[in-house]
């Protein structure tokens, strides 16, 4: 044997040592970790409406649990002027998805938007204008709420002319909305539409605050109409509405909620208030937005294109909690049922505020 190959029998020995001796090994260099999706949640209000945009938060907070993002929500306050600047700044900023929503936003994202082409944008419930061009990162979310409006309208339709504890012998139910605007338009046009199909004879009363942040307002306007002989009356109003689900308990008569299950979200502070509230109208923000991110996630969001969201697609509904299977009788959440399959297989077809 060489001299030449001992040597390298040696190297190689000395090598295999080497690898067998703990903390020794060689480790592959690490990967730098996946940049978290950034995402903001401007709300052009504030959070505590136990509706609209607290159901939006909760969508983020439920994608930020789930979907690993990292997300924040950031207030704007109620005075208009600043919702503009405020979307502007978000944009300069570092989050790869702006959320904003309401159709008080649409011209502000409308400017925007096509300034940051790198960004990504959804808008819920409202649209911006394809046709304008350069809106190609705006994904639009709208929602059916002619669709469960015209459920819970069925159901105030049946309470009012039933034997239920506070109902009283007119057929007489109320409707208070934020602002006489299409989109609150589309709640009424669906719930009076629901009602008469169950009862042609029942008068609704229609109430309009002018905003959508006043409680004492809409408590007002829904005592008013309990005055006049409403028995049921569905809120419609934002921060508003509570003022009716408040002169519900006061005048010992029923409320329905909106956006979000408002049962469930004043029975700890107010219990007694709570039981009044026979159901509510479902518009699943939280759950769109979720949907949204995920989707975003997968690559299989659709920019610039709007979607409506209904029954069907989990969009609206009505809130099944116990308090609506206590007070509300099986035969009626049934028949609510029904109307419900009816709607998706397009057996009814639900009037709307928009397009005629």
């Amino acid at each position: 044997m060489t001299k030449k190959v001992v040597i390298m029998l040696l190297v190689v020995a000395m090598i295999l040592v080497v690898a067998t001796v703990p903390g020794c090994k060689k480790t592959a260099p690490k990967q730098p970790a996946e940049k978290k999706l950034k995402v903001t949640l401007y709300i052009n209000g504030t959070l505590g409406d136990k509706g609209f945009f607290d159901s939006a938060e909760r969508g983020l907070k439920m994608a930020i649990s789930n979907l690993d993002i990292d997300g924040k929500t950031v207030e704007g306050g109620v005075d208009p002027s600043k919702w503009e600047p405020d979307l502007e700044q978000l944009s300069q900023g570092d989050s790869d998805i702006i959320i904003v929503g309401t159709w008080q936003m649409t011209d502000a994202l409308t400017k925007i938007a096509p300034k940051y082409p790198d960004k990504k944008y959804i808008i819920f419930d409202s649209s911006v204008d394809y046709s304008k061009g350069n809106l190609g990162n705006v994904y639009s979310m709208l929602y059916k709420q002619n669709e469960g409006s015209f459920l819970v309208g069925a159901l105030a339709a049946m309470v009012t002319s039933s034997k239920t504890p506070l109902a009283n012998k007119e057929k007489i139910i109320g409707f208070v909305g934020g602002m006489d605007i299409p989109v609150i338009n589309d709640f009424k046009v669906g719930y009076i539409q629901g009602v008469h199909f169950i009862d042609p004879n029942v008068k609704v009363l229609v109430s309009y605050a002018g905003t959508f942040t006043d409680p004492a307002k809409g408590k007002e306007l829904a005592l008013a109409q309990y005055d006049q002989g409403a028995d049921v009356v569905f809120n419609v109003a934002g921060q508003t509405g509570l003022g009716v689900l408040a002169a519900a308990k006061e005048a010992n008569r029923y409320s329905i909620g909106v956006d979000s299950d408002q049962y469930i979200l004043v029975k700890d502070n107010d219990p007694e208030e709570a039981s009044h509230v026979i159901t509510s109208m479902m518009k699943n923000v939280d759950n769109s937005i979720y949907r949204a991110l995920k989707l975003y996630k997968e690559g299989t969001l659709k920019f610039g294109a709007a979607e409506s969201l209904g029954i069907k697609e989990g969009g609206v509904g009505v809130a099944d909690n116990e308090n609506y299977e206590k007070i509300v009788p099986k035969e009626f959440r049934d028949k609510v049922k029904e109307l419900e399959t009816k709607i998706i297989n397009g057996e009814i077809k639900v009037d709307t505020a928009f397009g005629g």
